[in-house]
């Protein structure tokens, strides 16, 4: 089979893999992972075909995907992937461009400018931010506090690039409470280490507490979120950042799926958020885009261009070319399924689409509450966070969910106490989908409350798995 064939094919068997992500199980059987174990084989002595190597991957791999692009998929705030990211993420796989510099892939470098200015402008952020489009909101976060810290040190004629951390002048960091971990993540591979980063206090909503925020100065970076990973909680940017704007220090906004809000009817709860100096969001969350695509925004663009430039002599650039804006030197053009994304929808489409995600999850834990569940915090954007008054029980429940292949979501935690989280943001996702889902909770609480419930097998289908 030639090459044109065998794109053909596989472009084939993803456009059918794509058409049954609506009826598929949103999470494999174990008789699906138990034939992972094909993949298994002796390396060849001699190579295979493509076409073979193709339908292995469909034959064995596809049964075992969660299906993370389906309406069914509440977990870790992954949203389905709009076919015209889907599409566009095709075309980029097949012009694979080095997409660090207009020289080495105008196109990409086009289209990622493009992709730039309306991200700032749908999210109303300052308009000469730049933006960098890297893999994750840790990588993202990573480069941006990486550029807080250089101008803070800078302000103090401290030069990070050629006398580094040895001897600085220390920059202490508050971050909220609840922060997430990829925040504590980009923190610890910086090098400011956990135990000397301080704690906001937070409220019972895992809200910084303005009352209690500690002490801003010129040399602080201090770390807020839009859109707590349980709750979704904001912090409340409208009294946190003049405070923190007239004190000197930086601040930084996680807002991995909760910046999103911003473009949305609910973006008040994001009041004051363009006060920050830098931002950092997912677009394999809710702008529903295929991974490996997020972006860093940083209000000094001279700031991040410094804290990443990567100019050799070999390869020069523009300051804004994305190799200068991300940690990678070398790089996939991922701004392009982003710029797609944005195009198909629009500011109407875009803004519905969260909004509808919103209604649900509002809808949903309103429904929850009625049947007996306990909702810890209150429904504010897409997530709602659900447990029962027995911890046993709230753990059944989850495990109940996850085998009985109507939906999939995961656990977490919440004052110290187990608690299931669901993340309602596919755009795939209708009033059919949440209607089962109510079902399937309402009786899996029945279920597990009845005598006996914690002997049965947890995946017995629901009434409504069974229609």
């Amino acid at each position: 089979m030639n090459e044109a064939d065998l794109m053909s094919r596989a472009d084939q068997l993803a456009a059918d893999y794509a058409r049954s992500a609506s009826i598929r199980p949103p999470y494999p059987s174990s008789e699906a992972i138990a034939s992972l174990a094909a993949f298994d084989e002796p390396f060849p002595e001699i190579g295979r075909t493509g076409i073979e190597t193709l339908e292995l991957l469909d034959r064995v791999g596809s049964p075992a995907t969660a299906v993370t692009t389906g309406p069914r998929y509440f977990g870790y705030v992954v949203g389905g992937v709009l076919p015209a990211a889907a599409a566009a993420e095709r075309m980029v796989i097949a012009w694979d461009q080095r997409a660090s510099t207009f020289a080495s892939s105008p196109v990409a470098a086009a289209i990622e400018r493009v992709a730039a200015r309306w991200i700032v402008e749908i999210l109303d952020l300052p308009p000469d931010s730049a933006v960098g489009f890297g893999t994750s909101a840790t990588s993202c976060t990573i480069a941006c506090l990486s550029a807080a810290r250089r101008s803070l040190l800078e302000r103090q004629g401290w030069d990070w690039d050629q006398d580094g951390a040895t001897g600085a002048p220390p920059i202490r960091v508050v971050a909220s409470a609840t922060i997430h971990v990829a925040v504590s993540k980009a923190l610890r591979i910086l090098g400011f280490g956990l135990r000397h980063v301080i704690p906001a206090p937070v409220d019972a909503f895992g809200q910084v507490d303005p009352a209690r925020l500690p002490a801003l100065d010129p040399g602080t970076i201090l770390c807020l979120q839009a859109g707590e990973v349980n709750g979704g909680g904001f912090d409340p940017f409208s009294q946190i950042l003049p405070r923190a704007r007239q004190s000197g220090a930086w601040t930084h906004i996680d807002g991995a799926f909760g910046l999103w809000a911003r473009a949305s009817s609910s973006r008040d709860l994001c009041r004051g958020i363009e006060l920050a100096d830098s931002w950092t969001a997912d677009g394999h969350k809710w702008l529903n885009t295929p991974y490996d695509g997020a972006f860093a925004i940083c209000r000094d663009a001279a700031a991040l261009e410094r804290a990443m430039s990567s100019d050799a002599p070999y390869a020069p650039s523009e300051p804004d070319a994305q190799q200068n804006l991300t940690l990678e030197f070398s790089r996939r053009a991922r701004g392009i399924a982003i710029w797609a994304a944005l195009r198909s929808l629009g500011r109407t489409g875009l803004r519905d689409m969260i909004d509808r995600n919103i209604s649900q999850a509002r809808a949903l834990g309103e429904d929850l509450a009625a049947m007996g569940y306990e909702l810890p915090v209150p429904v504010r954007l897409n997530q709602i966070l659900v447990r029962t008054s027995d911890d046993q029980r709230t753990r059944l429940i989850c495990e109940h969910m996850q085998a009985s292949g109507e939906a999939w979501f995961g656990m977490s935690r919440w004052d110290g106490r187990p608690a299931f989280r669901i993340s309602i943001s596919s755009h795939r996702t209708g009033p059919d989908h949440m209607a089962r889902l109510r079902e399937a909770l309402g009786e899996a609480l029945q279920a597990i409350r009845a005598p006996g419930a914690e002997r049965r097998h947890p995946g017995r289908p629901s009434r409504a798995l069974r229609r």
